[in-house]
């Protein structure tokens, strides 16, 4: 928070106490007591948000899918920033975000979103100051491997390197594209070639997300796989997931892996890294309130909750690992809107901690 902001912040307790205690704010012949002050309040608050929560230390980055948006929004539930602004075009063909990720490598500064357009194949770079696209790779509308073509890109991450890695699903490989010059400078897997046996060929790989030392975590579909590949893209471990269709394998801030399944009912496992397998901590419910469906990301936060977007369900929620009850919500339940409150088939999320300001 800036001091501009802690000057007003007092200003107003400043008043409000005085006010409380029968004064104005002009000077007094007694002295306030002590006891009649409102008590100290933590300035350590979300970007424009005016409360705290233990639950959600944070706001969060959602990309609305089917309402072609993207969206920062507070623990306060309050919309404090959205791409395209409300009654605009972007300035670029944008369609049907997957994920949203601050950038570089997912997390690290927050004056750009890149995102990935899985059915619309394209992976686009946003400036979060001016809301416009300031760089795209793929031919919108195309789904094609030829120069420059993507096909059903998921999970792009720009990294410190001016590199964007994507994870381009159909084509059966994970690109490394150089920025500046919009060239494939190295990939994993062959094109087009369907083939679980990496590090050769990959089989419909939908995750790409980075190690802790530079590795790159890769999510298979097919076999349901989880491999950890070293700078050169040669196999550090893999392993062989309890669950169909798993989804975005990430890190936690502990250097645990966290993944979902893609499936009806969803589930959520934490997991040791490197085999033999360890699940850490598991999440099935088959019905009720607390039923995943399709969910395709999640990710743990620095309080241990779980946070993830679950797709179907037209909501992003918050999951406390300890009760495994939802303590957090946006979005109604199966009820797909865009009216404040409301989003349609969220599909990918990041966080932005407490005293980070997107744009500066």
């Amino acid at each position: 928070m800036t001091q501009a902001i802690k000057g007003v912040a007092g200003a107003l307790l400043l008043a409000w106490g005085l006010a409380a205690c029968g004064t104005t704010a002009t000077p007094q012949s007694h002295p306030t007591k002590k006891a009649n002050l409102p008590p100290k309040v933590s300035m350590k608050y979300p970007w424009r948000s005016h409360t705290h929560s233990s639950v959600l230390p944070g706001d969060v980055l959602i990309a609305d899918s089917l309402n072609n948006r993207i969206l920062i929004v507070t623990p306060g539930k309050r919309i404090v920033w959205q791409f395209p602004s409300p009654g605009t075009k972007p300035n670029l063909p944008f369609k049907m975000p997957d994920d949203a990720f601050f950038g570089p490598g997912y997390g690290q500064h927050y004056k750009e979103i890149i995102t990935n357009e899985e059915t619309n194949g394209t992976v686009a770079i946003i400036n979060i100051k001016n809301k416009k696209v300031v760089w795209q790779y793929g031919v919108p509308g195309v789904e094609g491997s030829g120069p420059g073509q993507l096909n059903y890109p998921d999970d792009a991450i720009l990294h410190n390197n001016g590199v964007i890695t994507t994870a381009d699903i159909r084509n059966q490989r994970i690109l490394f594209i150089n920025r500046a010059t919009k060239k494939i400078v190295k990939q994993y897997g062959k094109t087009g070639v369907y083939n679980p046996n990496p590090p050769t060929t990959y089989g419909a790989p939908n995750g790409d997300f980075p190690g802790p030392h530079g590795e790159m975590l890769v999510t298979e579909i097919a076999g349901s796989h989880l491999i950890l590949l070293n700078k050169a893209g040669q196999v550090m471990w893999q392993l062989t997931l309890p669950l169909n269709y798993p989804s975005d394998a990430n890190f936690t801030p502990h250097g645990n892996i966290i993944v979902v399944s893609y499936t009806n009912p969803g589930m959520i496992l934490k997991i040791a890294p490197g085999p033999p397998l360890h699940i850490l901590w598991k999440y099935y419910v088959t019905s009720g309130p607390g039923k995943l469906n399709n969910p395709s990301l999640a990710v743990e936060l620095s309080n241990g909750n779980i946070l993830l977007n679950d797709d179907y369900n037209d909501r992003v929620i918050v999951i406390n690992p300890k009760t495994n009850k939802i303590v957090w919500q946006y979005g109604h339940t199966g009820m797909a809107g865009s009216a404040p409150g409301y989003l349609s088939r969220p599909d990918g999320l990041d966080f932005l901690p407490i005293g980070k300001v997107p744009g500066k």
